[in-house]
């Protein structure tokens, strides 16, 4: 408190400085216990935060029977792993696999995901850990900055060469015919530029992104890429709140870092034949779309890569789940 609050405190009270030697003591006992109550909330709040973001999948809302089904925890445990990425300025690669791989001769399927703006792998570790439980081998690193598509492309070479380190634990576990890739955000622009601009992009299979930032947006931040080199089955998700898909806002169709308009572009873009989805999920937006989007995305590479033809039926064929899902609008299928 300073001199002049000190003085006039002491007029009011007659001069008496002991009263106001209490009065400044409760006081400050007073502003002790709004902060405290401040940092408690704060700490609540980041809690709850936390748990929620940590099980998302419970929180979750799915209405189609695969996307219920795939929205859920898998049935393995989940082992994580990582390790120094010696020189480089993501540090680390980290990886969430099924535990029973240790003992079980078996090789598994492997995602690379692909980092938003500032969100590195040990931030969203638990939708590695959910797709892992779905029989996954998923890697990551720890790269706040991944739209070029380099860093994924070196997480890519790393699992590649642990697989044939008889030292790793991934030794000939990789199922080096079965690579997905998929990324949310910046991540989007860093998982088609990891696919079509880097020299180990041919070893993917399949590729999903979420929120990927509309063209214009991503030269502005140097990640520029090009859908039409595109040449593995892609399926592309956003949200329809206002932050990437513009809804509700006048001229929205240009609003947004994933609009609608963005989304028809680069499905447009995508060459005839090549197997796509696009589809927005009704009342999700941005940052959403890294998590609430999980079951399809798990469904998607199912499909693909474990050859799963149940995981297929929510994307493909007359009564294609996704066509007629209450949660997804915009829905746009090229088999």
């Amino acid at each position: 408190m300073d001199t002049w609050s000190r003085k006039n405190i002491i007029t009011i009270c007659g001069g008496n400085r002991r009263v106001v030697k209490k009065i400044l003591k409760i006081t400050g006992i007073i502003v002790l216990i709004i902060i405290g109550l401040i940092f408690f909330g704060v700490v609540v709040l980041g809690l709850a935060a936390g748990y929620k973001n940590k099980h998302y999948y419970e929180n979750a809302t799915p209405a189609g029977e695969i996307e219920k089904k795939y929205t859920t925890m898998g049935p393995l445990e989940v082992t994580s792993f990582e390790q120094a990425a010696d020189g480089e300025d993501f540090k680390k690669y980290k990886v969430w696999y099924p535990s029973e791989m240790k003992d079980s001769g078996k090789q598994y399927p492997l995602v690379i995901m692909v980092n938003g703006t500032g969100v590195k792998a040990s931030a969203y570790m638990e939708v590695f850990q959910h797709l892992a439980s779905w029989g996954f081998i998923v890697a990551g690193n720890e790269d706040a900055a991944s739209g070029n598509g380099v860093s994924s492309a070196k997480t890519l070479d790393f699992m590649l060469k642990e697989n044939e380190s008889e030292d790793s634990p991934f030794y000939r576990h990789v199922d080096a015919e079965n690579i997905g890739i998929g990324g949310h955000s910046q991540g989007g622009a860093g998982t088609i530029n990891a696919v079509t601009d880097q020299n180990n992009g041919s070893k993917y299979k399949v590729m999903w992104t979420a929120s990927a930032p509309h063209l214009e947006l991503a030269k502005g931040f140097n990640w520029t890429y090009d859908v039409s080199k595109v040449s593995i089955p892609y399926m592309m998700v956003a949200g329809t709140g206002i932050a990437d898909g513009g809804d509700g806002v006048e001229g929205s169709k240009n609003v947004g870092i994933a609009s609608l308009f963005s989304l028809q572009e680069n499905f447009d873009a995508i060459p005839d034949g090549v197997p796509k989805v696009m589809a927005r999920e009704k009342g999700r937006d941005h940052g959403d779309m890294l998590r609430y989007a999980d079951g399809y995305m798990t469904a998607w590479f199912m499909y693909y890569l474990q050859n799963n033809e149940e995981a297929g039926t929510a994307f493909f064929g007359e009564n294609a789940e996704i066509l007629t899902n209450p949660n997804w609008q915009d829905v746009q299928v090229q088999e």
